[in-house]
């Protein structure tokens, strides 16, 4: 006798291919969305990251103005021009980290494996497609 075809296989064996399958996939689809998740936590964590660096960067800015302040009122125009030259470059850097770091965190929300759910309703629309072929 010989063995069956892919076409000829009993019922049950078709059965325990179909559960092995959908473990398989299942597996694949959460380590998909945990992947994802590590993903978008990295860049949510690197624009939280640049947050606090405007604004220990702003805090500078505010010394640094405060020490123009005081120069203005002590001394001539060359003290507290540089000092408000140093203010103006450091609050313009800190305006940037703040955006960069804006930008980071919107690209990392909404915190959902956006991907891996669109990939498992494409693997259930095959899926329902399929079984009404046979």
């Amino acid at each position: 006798m010989a063995s069956p075809t892919q076409d000829e296989r009993p019922v049950a064996q078709l059965v325990q291919d179909l559960s092995q399958q959908t473990a398989t996939l299942v597996r694949q689809e959460l380590r998909l969305a945990q992947l994802e998740m590590q993903q978008k936590g990295k860049k949510a964590g690197i624009g939280l990251g640049l947050f606090g660096g405007a604004g220990v960067i702003a805090f500078y800015g505010v010394g640094a103005l405060t020490a123009a302040a005081i120069l203005a009122l002590a001394t001539t125009l060359d003290g507290w021009l540089a000092a408000l030259v140093v203010a103006v470059v450091l609050l313009a850097l800190a305006g940037i980290a703040a955006l960069v770091g804006k930008k980071e965190v919107t690209d990392a929300v909404p915190p959902v494996p956006q991907d891996a759910i669109g990939s498992t309703q494409r693997d259930v629309q095959e899926i329902k497609d399929r079984s009404g072929r046979a």
